[in-house]
């Protein structure tokens, strides 16, 4: 983060300077932060200490733990005193979170204002982390680079990436997350993006949103905030992602792995995977053919063929920046996933195969993460297994999604299923119904449950697949399992304790 003093802060977001200087500084105006965090835990000497409100508890409680962690100011909303009655260092807003938003803008003026600083914005239902490690690992070859840890991709997730900029960074790369309209003109207000990927428009959030359509006019946000000199990266195969392109004024650069596809603005660019295939590890492979007729070999690292878009889409996004063919081939060759819990493959010594998959789950994702599960078994001979949890926020739509996915377990052949959770029990319905199992497919209520399911049933060489929405907790289920059983199956480690939506 680049530096800034307490009276620097104070005139971005409009606050109130108060309070008297913890670190030697002559008044409150002059303390200088190099740093932001919004957990107590992560602050150190010269941080600023972000007292925002959560679900749960008040970051107003952890001030005092933040200074003595090494924290010289704190941006709160009301003020906090030590245990003396002194009013400590502190810059009080209305909304400590749309203060973040504002910090992070004007640092991103001043980085502008410095050198030269290109900002992608990415979007979409599903891919957003995965794209987004794609294009940081693409683009660090070409310059410094600043990407998300994990998927913080909201209102507070955002601020905190942009704080881990400084005046090298050449390169941002922006996740963009919404559960409703206006979410991504927010961002985008903040960040300004010179190049905005969408990916594709799923169900997810559909309960949110009221329906897939207003998912579709959310996420054309992105687009619409592009300036003329930016580009539209869009999916020209999912067709209300192609429909965005009459939302921008920007350039417009497709991705698809569609041969006879053709853009109908005749200056539009195009970036297609031709001779798609995938390696007996499931790792997809194919040609990349770039707008100027360069051809590139990529075999990706990933798991799955459904990945081929999310490896299209990092691809495009840098040659927006003029990043070489070269390079954007030599940053895919090979690149495994770089954020947890997404297609994660682990070997276990008697031979099991762990694929955990359930950061994040929608139908799409489901669908495609089962196809790859049932490729694989056929692929390699082994016995599968998906262990499946809810998919959350679907709305009305709920019930009739998780019986489309047990079905679809059974039309893929896959060995066994387990359910767990009230939520996902149409799956189990369905499987049931519609191959008319047996010990087949089975429901549980607990992640406990369907461990020692797993404990006493599983084989050497079997193959399990781990898939729910994140608030199911599956994934760690699938770290239980995929360790051999240390832990407590569907506990939440410390280290995620906090995260930013």
């Amino acid at each position: 983060m680049i530096e800034l003093t307490a009276a620097e802060i104070a005139a971005m977001t409009g606050g109130r300077l108060t309070g008297e200087p913890v670190d030697g500084s002559a008044d409150t105006a002059s303390v200088t932060v190099d740093s932001a965090v919004t957990d107590s835990r992560e602050a150190g000497p010269g941080s600023l200490f972000v007292a925002k409100p959560g679900e749960s508890t008040d970051g107003h409680r952890f001030v005092l733990p933040a200074f003595g962690s090494g924290a010289v100011l704190a941006l709160t909303e009301r003020e906090v005193t030590d245990d003396g009655g002194r009013v400590l260092p502190q810059v009080v807003v209305p909304d400590a979170v749309e203060a973040m938003g504002a910090i992070a803008a004007g640092i991103l003026e001043r980085l502008r204002a410095n050198g030269p600083l290109d900002i992608v914005g990415i979007t979409g239902s599903a891919g957003k982390t995965t794209t987004k490690d794609l294009l940081a690992g693409i683009l660090a070859q070409a310059g410094p680079t600043v990407a998300p840890v994990g998927s913080y991709n909201g209102e507070v997730g955002v601020p905190l990436t942009i704080f881990n900029t400084d005046f090298d960074t050449r390169y941002l790369v922006v996740e963009m997350g919404a559960t409703g309209i206006g979410h991504i003109t927010y961002l985008t207000d903040m960040v300004k993006p010179h190049t905005g990927v969408v990916l594709c428009v799923g169900s997810a959030h559909a309960g949110e949103f009221g329906g897939v359509e207003n998912i579709a006019r959310a996420k054309g946000e992105l687009v619409e905030a592009l300036q003329p000199e930016g580009t539209a990266v869009l999916n020209a195969d999912d067709q209300r992602v192609r429909a965005m392109s009459s939302r921008t004024s920007a350039h417009q650069l497709f991705f698809t792995a569609d041969d006879g596809f053709t853009p109908e603005a005749p200056e539009a660019q195009v970036i297609r995977a031709t001779g798609l295939g995938t390696t007996g590890a499931g790792h997809p492979e194919f040609t990349l053919v770039f707008p100027d007729g360069t051809h590139k070999h990529v075999r990706s690292g990933l798991i799955g063929s459904h990945h081929v878009a999310n490896l299209l889409a990092a691809a495009s996004a840098a040659w927006s920046l003029g990043i070489s063919a070269d390079l954007i081939a030599s940053g895919l060759e090979g690149r495994g996933p770089a954020s947890r819990w997404r297609m994660e493959r682990t070997e276990r010594a008697d031979g099991v195969t762990v694929i955990n998959d359930a950061y994040n789950a929608n139908p799409e994702s489901m669908r495609a993460a089962l196809r790859t599960l049932a490729e694989l078994g056929r692929g390699e001979g082994r016995r599968t297994w998906a262990v499946l949890g809810e998919m959350l926020e679907l709305g009305d739509e709920s019930v009739l999604e998780h019986d489309a996915i047990g079905r679809i377990v059974v039309r893929l052949n896959i060995a066994r299923l387990i359910v767990v959770g009230s939520g996902a029990k149409a799956m189990h319905n369905a499987a049931v119904m519609e191959g008319s199992w047996g010990d087949e497919s089975m429901f549980v209520e607990t992640p406990e449950d369907a461990y020692r399911v797993l404990q006493e049933e599983l084989l050497p060489d079997d193959l399990v697949l781990f898939k729910s929405s994140n608030g199911a907790g599956l994934r760690f289920l699938g770290d239980q399992v995929a360790q051999g059983g240390a832990g407590e199956a569907g506990s939440q480690p410390a280290e995620e304790e906090g995260l930013p939506a």
